[in-house]
């Protein structure tokens, strides 16, 4: 029969009340060893989630900077096409305002 580590093998094999006073003592160290690795392990893991987060944040931060920037190009372009457009036909555009507009009274009479 296997005897537990670092307690010699007995005739008997009957623990005495030392043996098992003994072996809570290693239990209890066992369980406060692994109590602090389990700490340092948790402490690890919060540290490099926070670090993540914080990348992922910096990294959406970033590609919304740049989807605003896009846009706020996209508005000048088409405000520089319809300026464009206007100047170049002045009628046509006179003739789409105000069909818009006539459009817009007849949805709002409803």
């Amino acid at each position: 029969m296997a005897t537990a580590p670092g307690r010699p093998a007995k005739s008997d094999d009957n623990p005495t009340q030392s043996d098992l006073e003994a072996d809570i003592r290693q239990l209890r160290e066992d369980i406060n060893k692994l109590t602090e690795q389990l700490a340092k392990t948790g402490q690890h893991s919060y540290g490099a989630a926070r670090r993540a987060a914080s990348e992922g944040v910096e990294q959406l931060r970033a590609q919304g900077e740049a989807a605003m920037e896009g846009l706020k190009s996209n508005a000048r372009d088409i405000e520089d096409q319809l300026t464009t457009t206007v100047r170049e036909k002045p009628i046509t555009a006179l003739a789409v305002a105000m069909g818009v507009g006539y459009f817009l009274a007849l949805l709002s009479r409803r």
